[in-house]
């Protein structure tokens, strides 16, 4: 099936070929950069600001939720963030910020008093647009900026501000990708919206290298037997050495994400997942075993750093490049002694009341220290790992993602289905089992 984003594809774009073996294929060839020019030249609909006004009009609002903070960005209106306390008695403390406001002083009101608004002519042409790299690729994006959010201390009070930037996703529902801070008390909030498609220039610039689509005409097998050929011969080749994993297989073979969770193309044949990765299609109970004893390890992460969580052994963070290669850090590595004297002081297990008043574990925490040590305390980084349950559509996603509340001492968060299953077998440290 031809790809939804990146580079452009047309049933009329193609050339017929045959294989030594006479088995014929149409290849659908990528359009050519030019061609985009033109179309991005003559150009004459609605401007990225005029695309967006019904996301802004509409009033909506879109979610990002990590292990302890809620991120609200109510478009054209507000950044929050936020967490929530249920205390003694029922009673909800939250605790919130303002990352920014789109507050405007309204010229025919009384002096003095401030209207929330969103003023469209703003925004609705850019001389140049920005770009942002994400995952290696310059992705275009559409600004917009908000002030006057809650003091900053660090920062003599200062309100804090943010900038809202907008990318063409044709399958996205308005998902905030990232929240990153900056600068001290200025953020960079990354949404994924369909809106802006429909303008040539804000579409994903396509890769200097583009992927070719064959389909086998009538007669011919869906893949060249030589090809077939070849790709057993390399994984044979593979064997000796480490079992190949179902999720390092050709993207074809990957189950579609759901709904929640798209897959971003950006440029080739890259995904950047929206905080979500897939895991191999084994049985629950194979699965499971393979999890516990370490040999499964579950990566993630969104941005610059991505995170390798294996059970029982360790926490990598690492970053992947074309030029220099793989840079990793061991953030924490498992000692079971190390984690019971810790879990002593610390709760390895949380629950919560179940209508019949049964309790069930609602999140386990293991600790994992002497990782690598780091330049700012002279000490090991070290990492609590809180492990959840997540309900999903996929019975194979996996969601993970780090804070850093003191300096080089971070929370992992890991969340999957596969976690729901064994959450009750936790014991008082903690430490999971295979359901008997």
């Amino acid at each position: 099936s031809q790809p939804t984003t990146g580079v452009l594809y047309k049933e009329d774009n193609y050339i017929i070929m045959t294989t030594v073996d006479k088995e014929k294929y149409k290849c659908l060839l990528p359009l050519i950069a030019s061609g985009n020019e033109e179309e991005e030249k003559d150009y004459k609909g609605p401007t990225p600001g005029e695309l967006l006004e019904p996301l802004f009009k509409q009033s909506s609002c879109s979610y990002r939720i990590e292990s302890y903070w809620t991120y609200e960005v109510c478009h054209g209106k507000h950044i929050r963030q936020y967490h929530e306390e249920k205390e003694t008695g029922q009673k909800i403390n939250i605790q919130e910020y303002y990352l920014g406001n789109m507050i405007m002083k309204n010229p025919l009101s009384e002096p003095g008093s401030q209207e929330l608004s969103c003023s469209y002519d703003l925004f609705l042409s850019l001389p140049q647009i920005p770009t942002k790299n994400i995952e290696g690729q310059m992705t275009p994006y559409y600004p917009v900026e908000l002030g006057n959010g809650t003091p900053c201390s660090l920062r003599q009070n200062l309100p804090r501000s943010s900038t809202v930037m907008y990318i063409c996703h044709p399958e996205a529902k308005h998902e905030i990708l990232s929240v990153a801070e900056v600068t001290t008390c200025e953020y960079e909030v990354v949404i994924l919206t369909p809106l802006l498609c429909n303008h040539p220039k804000y579409r994903f610039r396509a890769s200097p290298v583009n992927d070719i689509f064959c389909q086998s005409l009538p007669g011919s097998p869906l893949k060249p037997h030589n090809l077939e050929q070849l790709e057993k011969q390399q994984e044979m080749l593979k064997m000796p050495f480490r079992r190949v994993k179902e999720e390092e297989m050709p993207s074809t073979k990957e189950e579609k994400f759901s709904s929640i969770h798209k897959p971003v193309a950006v440029g080739g044949h890259q995904l950047l997942t929206v905080g979500t990765t897939h895991i191999s299609k084994l049985t629950d109970e194979q699965l499971i075993k393979e999890f516990l004893s370490g040999s499964y390890c579950f990566h993630g992460g969104v941005g610059w750093w991505k995170y390798e969580f294996c059970y029982g052994k360790y926490v990598h963070q690492y970053h992947e490049d074309k030029e220099s290669g793989k840079t990793s850090v061991v953030v924490g590595t498992w000692s079971k002694e190390e984690h019971i004297e810790w879990s002593r002081k610390n709760a390895a297990r949380t629950f919560y009341l179940r209508e019949d008043g049964t309790q069930t574990v609602r999140m386990v925490s293991h600790f994992y220290g002497n990782g690598d040590v780091c330049d700012l305390t002279d000490k090991p980084r070290q990492v609590t790992v809180k492990l959840k349950c997540k309900e999903s559509d996929s019975p194979h996603a996996v969601t993970i993602y780090m804070l850093e509340p003191h300096s080089c001492q971070y929370i992992l968060g890991v969340e999957s289905p596969v976690i729901c299953k064994i959450l009750d077998t936790a014991d008082e440290y903690g430490l999971l089992s295979v359901p008997s």
